[in-house]
């Protein structure tokens, strides 16, 4: 018994070869002399297609055989240059193992992206989406594969906490009681479901020096937008003594590394969503393999977009001013048209950033970085940590963050703490870009949203 995907790579060398397979139906077409149906296992992205005659075993089921049944074939790998498919299976013998109702809902025709939400547990099983989730697949082992090879140490985060990473509030919270006297909750005090590693993270740092983090975190925003989640998962490195420049050049050597694993890996499916997608989908994941990235300061970006507007171009939010918070728009048109290629945004204005941010010499900007790629904006966000004691008491102050919550963080500044940066990367995000989708519900099995908790 053998798995498509082995059949597919060593099938120019088993002309004649007799193999037996179980896969699933995608078609069935019958014809008077021939038929052909079109099968897949699940374990390669390309169908194979099997020709079968009267005279085999089974050929009656074989017939009856609906969309989405399960079937064991035996036959004969014919090579077929030219035509379509690289080769073809002359069967044998088909048994049908298992024939699916006829109101199976995955039937041959266009689905929208609406309807198979609501079948999630079925949708993998169409082309799109099963190329969507693979690529999924391949982005996380490239991610532990590129963190392991640079000698960094994976860390497990805590899910449930009592910090908020982001100090935005957005927190479900965990309890066990249906009134709000958390003093007699579970763990004796208000606990909530992670919006950020990055905190845990920091301190693993410290002794370990390269750790990162991959793993859910969660946001109460109700959001109904086509980028937002409750529940998605986050990259989150971390590097004690880093700099903020040394954390731009980790940003970018990881990006091209894991993109470029997966256009070796996956370019079949690639090529599938490039042409039923989004055209142009590999060249512009190319570009982030192939570009020199650039960067400039928050500041020197204002004067850009202060300009563009100036020569006319049409922005939703032409006000454009020192602490403003970029918008899209603003992000996209700084890396697609002033220039061309990825780029970094650094030092941005302290109050529009997190807490932990390491304050500059100027007292307005902190040391943080985005990145900015064509097609979405902003993918990554990272900065150097703040490891001034009374600079990060005062501005959790200033911002109401409550001290006594964050004593444990805090005073890591006070146990030898030199310098550490990091990033955050949403998995979603990368996903959403390197395939092309443009929904964050198509790029997760099974999505978590407001008034959506379907399985």
């Amino acid at each position: 018994m053998k798995d498509l995907t082995n059949i597919f790579k060593s099938y120019q060398n088993m002309e004649g070869a007799e193999v037996t397979f179980i896969a699933r139906v995608r078609s069935n077409r019958q014809g008077k002399v021939v038929s052909f149906m079109v099968l897949n296992d699940g374990t390669t992205f390309k169908d194979v297609q099997v020709v079968y005659k009267s005279d085999i075993i089974g050929f009656n089921d074989a017939q009856e055989a609906r969309v989405s049944s399960i079937v064991e074939v035996v036959g004969k790998i014919i090579n077929t240059p030219g035509k379509p498919q690289p080769f073809e299976i002359v069967a044998s013998k088909i048994i049908l193992l298992d024939q699916a109702i006829e109101e199976y809902p995955l039937q041959k025709k266009e689905h929208s992206p609406e309807f198979l939400r609501e079948i999630a547990h079925l949708r993998a099983r169409t082309k799109t989406l099963s190329a969507v989730f693979k690529i999924r697949s391949t982005l996380a082992f490239a991610i532990h594969k590129f963190f392991n090879e640079q000698g960094f140490v994976y860390v497990n985060t805590p899910i449930i906490t009592s910090n908020d990473a982001e100090g935005a509030g957005e927190e479900f919270v965990v309890t066990t009681l249906e009134d709000t006297n958390y003093e007699e909750d579970f763990f004796g005090k208000k606990a909530n479901l992670t919006v950020s590693g990055q905190l845990h993270a920091e301190a693993l740092a410290q002794a370990f020096k390269k750790v990162y983090t991959f793993g859910p975190t969660f946001r109460a925003e109700e959001s109904y937008t086509s980028k937002h989640a409750a529940e998605f998962w986050m990259i989150e490195p971390e590097v004690a003594f880093n700099s903020l420049t040394d954390n731009i050049l980790l940003i970018e050597k990881m990006l091209k590394s894991i993109v470029g694993y997966v256009l070796e890996k996956c370019f079949d499916e690639l090529q599938f969503l490039d042409n039923n997608l989004e055209k142009g989908l590999i060249e512009k994941i190319q570009g982030i393999t192939s570009s020199n990235f650039k960067t400039l300061t928050y500041s020197e970006a204002i004067e850009i977009l202060k300009k563009a507007v100036e020569q006319g171009v049409a922005f939703e939010q032409k006000n454009i001013h020192f602490g403003l918070d970029l918008g899209t728009e603003h992000e996209r048109y700084i890396c697609e048209v002033v220039n061309k290629c990825p780029t970094f945004v650094t030092n941005y204005p302290k109050d529009i950033k997190a807490f932990y941010m390491k304050q500059n010499d100027d007292n307005k900007t902190v040391a943080a970085v985005d990145l900015l790629v064509p097609g979405i904006g902003e993918l990554i966000g990272g900065s150097e940590r703040e490891s001034d004691y009374d600079k990060l008491v005062k501005r959790c102050e200033e911002i109401k963050i409550p001290v006594d919550k964050l004593e444990w963080y805090l005073n890591l500044r006070q146990y030898g703490y030199y310098k550490s940066a990091g990033f955050g990367l949403g998995f979603e995000r990368l996903v959403m870009y390197i395939t092309g989708i443009t929904n964050i519900r198509d790029v997760i099995s099974y999505p978590r949203t407001p008034k959506n908790l379907l399985f």
